[in-house]
């Protein structure tokens, strides 16, 4: 929990180092130190006892500090064999002397190391002045705004109000402080100062609002990318949008509406700076919520077959309670189309006067007319997607009650039936794009050669293996029944029928026909033949529907079916839980239509994906998520619980982005069995970088008013991302020790003689990107940034070291081959002049990469489209080699993962150019906007553009065709 005392401005955070505190003090050698630290009263020296040193040196001048580094972001830290035991949210580093010697320190909390990091900051970066702090820190712009505040509501205009009156301002500047606690803070601040009077002055009143809205890290935030200001001005908040928040195409006039908007004082809207609680409520605002914007609209190509989406799906729709004593009722199913569901399932029966009824077989109390049913489903059936409804009709009823059906559902549902016939000379079924509006039937279907108007057809599955289970006789025939030719011609491209296995459905399967799988068999498939199951769906839909055995309706592991490509994965709606979130969450992205593309690996006709593989994905680059865990805001338990700081940071390999998810949840530990408090879910391709605020839900899913979680969320290629704290665990990654991804043998000479041409591209490929990511994260290193920083902040960092006695830059941005180089203007100190080396590396690299890429791309395209023009050919060459049964069956899985690997390394090259080409543009801008360019005048700046077109040019012309 925070200290009592919080830290609101920057004479908090002296005022604190001047006491002093424990920091462990880290060596090189391996050896840690426990040192107590101190700021000397007249704020000149940084000291530390006990010590081996007269207390004379045992100190450091804060005139020659360079710079402060939180994080474990110096070489000390990196070869420290300790350092794995060190939070890196605790770490902070002293940059000192002309040979940039770094003190190493580690804090006992996260909150501790950002009070030391901010105060010497603002201390290093103040250093010329001499400031008053303590009366400094009354003439910031927040405490002007406050003073107007006061004044505006103080009617008398004596400068003092009365408690209720303070307490109802501050309640109507922050609705979310509990009035208790306003009320509790003025009796603090007035037992401090022996005062009997409840009257409250304006410096109380500014006072109690410091230490009640001031978000410590929000403030250490605010000083971080002001350069140790108390406000941020729109070239600061220019920079912490791009390069935090991975804004595109800001402007300066894009972050002054920003500040117009959110500042709360009239002076700061007018002269343009956000103060403390402006940036707070920004940072609260939907602007910055975590999950993307661009994803609350369709963003996916609906174009392609339905069997290449997720399909949201609801189980027993009708259902709100457990699967056996639940009546039926209605409001299942507004509740599932109310939540984008798009297959709904119904069991119709017999009812009373002809008329058909859904409900619970185990339970007929409470039926629901069948047409009741269908014109509610009309109603909502298009009211949060207009994408296609499918109706899984499980039928119980005799054949007249059938012919009821029927009318009812052409009455009802009118054009909207989707009842064209599929064609044989098709491959696919039609996709959600052309299937817009529709209304699709699922279920049994007489056969299309006989001329007959009634005839026997097996028993859904599910209800089958129900009845099966409960007569613990697995080995019966399914049950028959009958069915109508009028109720059989409503069904077209869903055809219910059953699985026998993989080989049989492959050769003789329709696509039209779906199958469904209990949830026991869609394991089973999952863990023994997971490509299988994964090919077969990329032709295929399937269902998977829960265990007869989940009585109370409780739900299973939707991500372990949508792993092995399975599209309609039922869920109970009526039950909340870490299944139901992860079924909500998944289905937030793409305009949250119901439909959700799956990855490409698991689409393309000749791919290769295991749910199974370890590691790396065949084609796919792994990303390194790196998150942050900051604090949370109006927890509503446990009782009386203030806002916890967590301040914690963890690290994820991801190998398949597009499959992954995240899910936020937080717990009282200190209730047994740790109590639920509120939980949020997310697909990562919808996660926004930088600092983001979570807005909880509820265990039943509703959003929680003012119940936040602050992040910090990045994402960084492999190679770009993970641990280095110790050289032999660096993120770079030596040739030597490099990993290719390796073709297989497939056993048939013609072909892997095709594929042999493409080791030595696929090599250069892996080279080419692996180089550039080496080359970038020496440049970060050196410049004491995390792997998660961004080019322009290292350029940013850079500058402010690369500046002479005469304050101005020491290098110059220098156009050669239209790329930009830095040049010295004089002497640059030796420890520049190895930053300086390490940044001409990576724009050698990264000119190697954008120079040579389409060729080396060109050469895996035509080993592609080689082995390709050998995909029909497959089993024929397979039988002339001898190759029969699970032998031909792994030949063409290796051809397969051949594929997968030359289109995937051949789109990772062609992304590592693009991502090349931006870092080029990044920097220039960033050279631009810290003056690196203006060494020469309008001149440079005019020469630096050029550069910059030129380059885009290059990725514009006849080799961009090719790639």
């Amino acid at each position: 929990m925070p200290s009592e005392k919080k830290i609101s401005s920057a004479s908090d955070c002296i005022s604190f180092m001047q006491a002093g505190c424990e920091l462990k003090k880290v060596r090189p050698n391996s050896r840690i130190y426990n040192r107590f630290f101190t700021l000397d009263p007249d704020l000149q020296a940084l000291r530390w006892e006990p010590s081996k040193k007269d207390l004379d040196k045992a100190k450091l001048d804060i005139s020659a500090i360079k710079e402060i580094r939180l994080g474990k972001n110096t070489e000390t830290f990196r070869n420290n064999g300790l350092a794995d035991q060190i939070s890196e949210d605790c770490a902070l580093s002293v940059i000192h002397g002309e040979n940039y010697e770094s003190l190493d320190l580690v804090a006992h909390s996260a909150d501790v190391a950002n009070i030391w990091v901010s105060g010497l900051r603002y201390l290093v970066s103040r250093s010329k002045q001499a400031l008053d702090l303590i009366e400094g820190s009354h003439n910031t712009p927040r405490f002007a705004w406050l003073k107007t505040v006061f004044e505006a509501a103080d009617v008398d205009g004596n400068g003092i109000m009365l408690e209720d009156t303070s307490v109802e301002l501050i309640k109507k500047l922050n609705p979310t402080l509990k009035e208790a606690k306003i009320r509790l803070k003025f009796k603090e601040i007035q037992k401090s100062k022996e005062k009997l009077t409840t009257r409250v002055t304006k410096e109380e009143f500014c006072e109690a609002f410091s230490e009640l809205c001031t978000r410590p890290e929000v403030y250490f935030l605010l000083v971080q990318i002001s350069k140790n200001k108390e406000y941020l001005d729109a070239n600061d908040l220019m920079l912490f949008l791009e390069a935090e928040q991975g804004v595109t195409h800001i402007t300066e006039e894009m972050c002054l509406d920003i500040i117009r908007r959110y500042e709360l004082s009239q002076e700061g809207r007018l002269k343009g700076f956000l103060a403390i609680d402006g940036f707070t409520q920004y940072l609260l605002s939907p602007e910055c919520d975590i999950f993307d914007p661009e994803h609350k609209r369709v963003v996916q190509d609906m174009s392609q077959p339905l069997s290449h989406y997720y399909i949201n799906a609801s189980h027993n729709t009708y259902l709100i309670e457990d699967q056996l004593r639940g009546p039926a009722d209605i409001n299942g199913y507004v509740r599932a189309l109310k939540m984008n569901c798009r297959s709904i399932e119904l069991d119709v029966c017999d009812g009373p006067d002809n008329e058909p009824v859904v409900c619970n077989r185990s339970n007929m109390t409470a039926p629901l007319a069948f047409r009741n049913v269908i014109e509610v489903i009309n109603k909502l059936a298009f009211f949060a997607s207009e994408y296609p409804l499918i109706l899984c009709l499980g039928n119980h009823c005799s054949l007249p009650q059938q012919k009821v059906m029927v009318q009812h559902m052409k009455r009802v549902f009118g054009s909207q039936l989707y009842t064209e016939a599929p064609l044989p000379s098709d491959a696919y079924l039609p996709s959600p794009e052309k299937l817009k509006m529709k209304i699709i039937v699922k279920g049994k279907k007489l056969p299309c050669d006989q001329d007959i108007l009634e005839g026997e057809v097996t028993d859904e599955d599910e209800e089958a293996e129900i009845s099966r289970r409960l007569s613990e006789d697995l080995s019966r025939e399914p049950k028959l029944i009958w069915l109508c030719r009028e109720l059989s011609d409503l069904v077209s491209v869903c055809k219910s029928v059953q699985y026998k296995d993989f080989e049989t459905s492959m050769k003789s399967q329709n696509y039209w026909e779906i199958c469904s799988f209990s949830e026991a068999e869609a394991n089973r498939l999952a863990n023994e033949y997971p490509e299988d199951f994964v090919n077969y769906n990329k032709k295929f839909l399937s269902r998977v529907y829960p265990s007869a055995m989940r009585i109370d309706s409780s739900n299973l592991n939707p991500q372990d079916f949508w792993n092995c490509g399975c599209q309609i994965v039922a869920m109970n709606y009526q039950t909340p839980g870490p299944m139901m979130d992860l079924h909500t969450g998944w289905f937030l992205q793409n305009g949250g239509c119901g439909y959700v593309l799956r990855p490409s690996v698991m689409r393309e006709e000749v791919s290769y994906f295991s749910a199974n593989t370890k590691g790396i994905v065949p084609g796919v680059s792994p990303q390194v998520l790196h998150v942050k865990i900051i604090s949370g805001q109006n927890f509503p338990k446990p009782k009386g619980a203030d806002n916890p700081i967590f301040d914690e940071s963890f690290e994820f390999q991801i190998n398949l982005p597009e499959l992954a998810m995240i899910r936020f949840v937080v717990l009282d530990d200190d209730y047994i069995g740790d109590e639920f408090i509120g939980q949020y879910t997310l697909p990562l391709e919808c996660l926004q970088p930088g600092y983001r605020h979570i807005p909880l839900r509820s265990f039943v899913g509703d959003i929680m008013e003012h119940v936040t979680l602050f992040v910090h969320i990045a994402l960084t290629s492999r190679g770009g991302g993970g641990k280095a704290q110790k050289r032999s665990l660096s993120v770079r990654i030596g040739k030597k020790a490099r990993e290719y991804t390796m073709l297989r043998s497939t056993g048939l000479k013609t072909i892997d003689d095709v594929f042999k041409l493409a080791v030595h591209p696929l090599r250069e490929a892996t080279d080419l990107r692996e180089n550039v990511q080496n080359a970038v994260v020496s440049v970060k290193e050196l410049c004491g940034l995390p792997p998660i920083a961004s080019l322009k902040q290292c350029i940013l960092t850079l500058s402010s070291r690369l500046v002479g006695a005469d304050n101005l830059p020491s290098v110059t941005l220098c156009m050669k081959d239209a790329f930009p180089h830095l040049e010295p203007l004089g002497a640059v100190p030796d420890v520049q002049k190895k930053v300086l080396a390490a940044y001409d590396l990576m724009i050698q690299e990264s000119k190697l990469l954008i120079e040579t890429a389409d060729i080396t791309h060109d050469k895996i395209v035509q080993c592609q489209k080689a082995g390709m023009e050998f995909h029909e050919e497959l089993h024929n060459l397979g039988a002339k080699e001898g190759l029969k049964g699970r032998k031909l069956s792994k030949a063409i899985e290796s051809f397969a993962w051949n594929i997968t690997v030359l289109k995937g390394q051949g789109d990772l090259l062609k992304n590592a150019k693009n991502e090349a080409l931006e870092n080029m543009r990044q920097i220039q801008l960033a050279c631009s906007s810290c003056g690196l360019s203006r060494a020469g005048g309008a001149h440079a700046d005019a020469k630096a553009k050029r550069g910059l077109e030129a380059i885009q040019e290059k990725d514009t012309g006849d080799e961009n065709g090719r790639l």
